[in-house]
């Protein structure tokens, strides 16, 4: 089984879906960048209550290779998440200011990447993203970019995905 869970920011979508891996052994694929915990000790602080509430059994890969994350994995895996995974394929290329389309075509490459693992892979694979096309539109041209490209990323990695969890307020609607 592959599971997609999008929702907005605190949704409740991280629970949801370590609930769906349940207790059992399972492989937890954290796939932002690693934080300076002197410049963000929020982000720090998010990061240790994800951490806290992992069972003893799942074992926990930081990397942005998902690909290679998936493809490697002897056990379930629990993507965790697209959104700060894209930032990071944005950051380690320093194409914030590159041409749209030269980004969108490094990204779709990687994706398509991902996606290729995910529906190879011979375990339940979930994977979490953010929904962020359902606000306004971001003032800023990172905000745009970032905003469409997620939207690229999550419909690729969807239609690998046999079925989408929407969770909104702590509520999940199965798509």
């Amino acid at each position: 089984m592959r599971i997609l869970v999008t929702g907005g920011v605190r949704s409740g979508k991280s629970t949801h879906a370590e609930a769906l891996i349940g207790d059992e052994a399972a492989t937890y694929v954290a796939a932002g960048p690693t934080p300076d915990a002197e410049a963000d000790p929020d982000w720090t602080a998010r990061i240790a209550a994800h951490q806290a509430r992992r069972p003893a059994s799942w074992t926990t890969v930081e990397t942005q290779d998902l690909a290679d994350a998936v493809r490697r994995a002897e056990q379930p895996v629990l993507i965790d998440c697209l959104g700060t995974w894209l930032t990071a394929v944005i950051d380690a290329e320093a194409a914030w200011e590159q041409d749209a389309d030269v980004v969108h075509g490094l990204v779709v490459a990687r994706t398509d990447e991902v996606v290729a693992a995910v529906r190879a892979c011979e375990h339940h694979v979930v994977v979490v993203t953010n929904e962020v096309g359902l606000g306004v539109v971001p003032e800023h041209r990172s905000g745009r970019l970032f905003r469409d490209l997620l939207g690229t990323v999550n419909q690729r990695v969807a239609a690998a995905c046999d079925e989408v969890h929407l969770v909104v307020a702590g509520r999940v609607l199965r798509l």
